[in-house]
């Protein structure tokens, strides 16, 4: 089994993807009309899907199979509450300068401070949220300050 990519399907393409290319400092890789876009990074990728697309577009999708309402209901999908139980982990070599440069993109207006967490093995994050409420939590290195976390 291997990763292919993590989809998104988002309710506003075009500013997902303006989000996207500026967490992530690079443009779409590849893109289908404004149904589909992909990042490719590091071996993996990361998908944007236009949950509207094939619906405003019925004349340039072809489907057979069957039709299963709760997987092939794209627009139902893109319109539905955001459940927060997917999050996108990224990292980052620099933990306190990647806040930092986020926090100036102005891309989300939920971007938390730096926290710590330690189960297994600690380790010190931040989390902010996409234009569809998706949690994004970016992890790496950090040297708090003095009296930092205690």
């Amino acid at each position: 089994m291997h990763l292919g990519s993590v989809y998104l399907i988002v309710k506003d393409y075009n500013k997902s993807i303006q989000f996207y290319e500026k967490i992530l400092e690079m443009p779409v890789s590849v893109q289908n009309m404004q149904r589909f876009a992909q990042f490719h990074f590091d071996g993996q990728n990361i998908s944007i899907l236009n949950g509207y697309f094939d619906a405003l577009n019925p004349g340039l999708t072809v489907r057979k199979g069957e039709y299963v309402e709760e997987f092939d209901n794209l627009v139902s999908i893109a319109d539905a509450d955001n459940t927060h139980k997917f999050v996108l982990n990224l990292w980052s070599e620099n933990l306190e300068k990647e806040r930092n440069r986020i926090e100036q993109l102005h891309i989300s207006d939920k971007l938390t401070k730096i926290k710590y967490i330690n189960n297994v093995s600690p380790y010190y994050y931040f989390q902010l949220t996409d234009p569809d409420g998706n949690i994004i939590e970016i992890t790496g290195q950090y040297s708090p300050k003095k009296g930092e976390f205690v």
